[in-house]
């Protein structure tokens, strides 16, 4: 892996040197996480693009951007980005900003891709989510003892797989392998994730969207899929059998298949 530094962003580029002349790839990773936990799916897919993976603002090794909402956030990567065009792959607050980044920069974007993603995260009475009261506990447990909520949130991602201790031993030293995320990324992160209802944008996209479920994810529910459909029937849909919150973990070879075929297709 190789890592450049532009504009305090530190890129991290697989393959760099003999995926030139494939197609740009990047992947943005969710929330108190970092780029780094998608080593093992970047590289398979790095068989088939040029793969860029970013340190969102304030995470990993990446400095923070003010004031940390979702247009900001958006606007700093895509400044970061070395190519002009790309597909783009979410991971679930990541998710959020890969459909973003698509509406508002779609010269820019050409496929989207979430992964355990929902462009309205919170429950809605129309719109299956998470419960509100679940990211309102986050944010304020946040002010007392970062470090502990943070391990409850990786173990939400990982609660009831048959491998779901194994996995959060994995998810811990992976997280533990960057510096922790700033304060500030982190609540600003759930705001995003608490405020933002991307879902009228989900629907007029020009580019092609695949999504990306877990039948087992504990915070995307799978009620989702149908609602999305409801909402573009044009979308791509796969929901993976026995996935949860971090399908990358467990199914990074469906996960290749689905978005090297998706982007061949369309």
């Amino acid at each position: 892996m190789m890592h450049i530094h532009l504009k305090n962003f530190p890129l991290r580029l697989h393959d760099a040197e003999s995926g030139q002349n494939r197609p740009a790839l990047v992947m943005l990773h969710g929330w108190s996480m970092h780029s780094g936990l998608w080593q093992r799916l970047a590289e398979q897919l790095a068989q088939h693009f040029r793969v860029i993976c970013l340190d969102l603002p304030g995470h990993g090794f990446s400095a923070s951007c003010t004031p940390y909402q979702l247009e900001t956030v958006t606007d700093t990567l895509v400044q970061a980005i070395p190519v002009q065009q790309f597909v783009v792959v979410g991971w679930s607050l990541g998710a959020s900003i890969a459909l973003d980044m698509a509406w508002r920069y779609p010269q820019r974007v050409s496929h989207v891709i979430t992964l355990a993603g929902n462009p309205c995260f919170v429950e809605q009475s129309d719109w299956p989510g998470v419960q509100a009261d679940v990211l309102a506990r986050f944010s304020e447990n946040l002010s007392h003892n970062s470090p502990q909520t943070l391990v409850r949130f990786l173990a939400l991602q990982v609660n009831g797989l048959p491998e779901g201790k194994h996995l959060l031993r994995q998810l811990k030293i992976a997280v533990e392998s960057c510096p922790p995320p700033a304060v500030d990324a982190l609540q600003g992160g759930l705001e995003i994730l608490q405020r933002c209802d991307l879902r009228d944008k989900l629907a007029t996209l020009p580019q092609p969207v695949l999504a990306i479920l877990g039948d087992q994810d504990k915070l995307i529910p799978p009620a989702l899929a149908e609602a999305i459909k409801q909402k573009r029937a044009d979308c791509q849909i796969s929901v993976l059998a026995g996935a949860g919150h971090a399908p990358f973990l467990t199914h990074s070879d469906r996960i290749q298949q689905a978005i090297v075929q998706f982007v061949k297709d369309g």
